[in-house]
């Protein structure tokens, strides 16, 4: 299952405890390749092996995959799954796209309606959005947080703080019970975002996908662009790291992320269940049977 990886993950993952400055961070940068076609071609390899991956995975019953997906609107979050995650078995993958909260998810913690969506042991799933939306937009829009009626509410930034830990400890808690966490942040740039915008506005088949709320936030670019970089300083661990993806291509973003998660699968040396020798005879026996009902006709 062991495939070539064409990209150095090192400079896409934050290392905890940095101070991360998206400035520092290309949103156009497209690694090792020099043509669109040599990103699909890896792309392509590590759909196959990825498909491979997951049948091991679910085979092994060892190990769940989460992977969460966040960026500004446009940014390619949708393309990327459907594009990164297309070769692998349905059954053994789901996605969970978290928009605004419901009533009932808004009298619940902050963590309920995720954690709810957790995939269980041998699958793989992907937040499509997820709770750290509680910390961005939540945290642009104060109002929001004001809505959520939390008991003894401080001022200043100490709430985010305190939601920082919490997701740390969730994430910790995660994987000490067998559940490898990525998260990605695709960085597309506020000017590729506005392109974006207008081929959607100028393709009647995308109409569909614009929101007109989407364009009003772009008055809060810095404000999210502050808030993304406090989350990915106060967030990214070991155990569950964030990778700063490149998005203003998307063929770029889709083979990086693809080849990110196939790394971090076969890094866990998984292997098929051994059988007993007990139940190997018992197949051995149906195998007989079988083979006389064919000798019979």
């Amino acid at each position: 299952m062991q495939h070539r990886h064409l990209l150095d993950h090192t400079p896409y993952r934050v290392s905890p405890g940095t101070k991360v400055k998206l400035k520092q961070y290309d949103p156009g940068s497209i690694g090792p390749f020099t043509e669109k076609t040599q990103a699909e071609k890896a792309l392509t390899e590590d759909v196959l092996a990825l498909a491979e991956a997951q049948e091991l995975l679910f085979a092994s019953d060892t190990y769940a995959i989460l992977l969460i997906f966040q960026a500004m609107d446009a940014a390619g979050k949708d393309g990327a799954i459907k594009h990164v995650m297309s070769g692998v078995n349905p059954q053994g993958c789901e996605v969970f796209s978290f928009k605004q909260p419901s009533a009932e998810e808004i009298d619940h913690d902050f963590l309920w309606r995720c954690n709810k969506a957790l995939p269980e042991r041998g699958r793989i799933g992907i937040f499509n959005r997820s709770y750290y939306e509680e910390v961005l937009v939540v945290r642009v829009h104060r109002e929001l947080l004001e809505a959520q009626r939390i008991p003894e509410l401080k001022g200043g930034d100490s709430v985010w703080r305190e939601r920082f830990e919490d997701i740390n400890s969730f994430e910790r808690y995660l994987s000490h019970n067998g559940i490898v966490i990525l998260k990605f942040f695709l960085n597309v740039s506020k000017e590729e975002q506005r392109k974006r915008f207008l081929d959607r506005l100028n393709d009647k088949e995308k109409l569909w996908k614009f929101s007109v709320r989407d364009a009003l936030e772009r008055v809060f670019w810095d404000d999210y662009m502050r808030a993304y970089e406090e989350m990915l300083s106060a967030t990214s661990t070991e155990h569950a790291p964030w990778y700063v993806i490149p998005a203003d291509k998307k063929w770029f973003a889709r083979a990086c992320v693809a080849d990110i998660i196939t790394g971090q699968i076969e890094s866990l040396k998984l292997k098929y269940p051994i059988l007993s020798e007990e139940r190997k005879r018992e197949l051995l026996e149906v195998k007989r049977q079988l083979e006389f009902e064919g000798s019979k006709k």
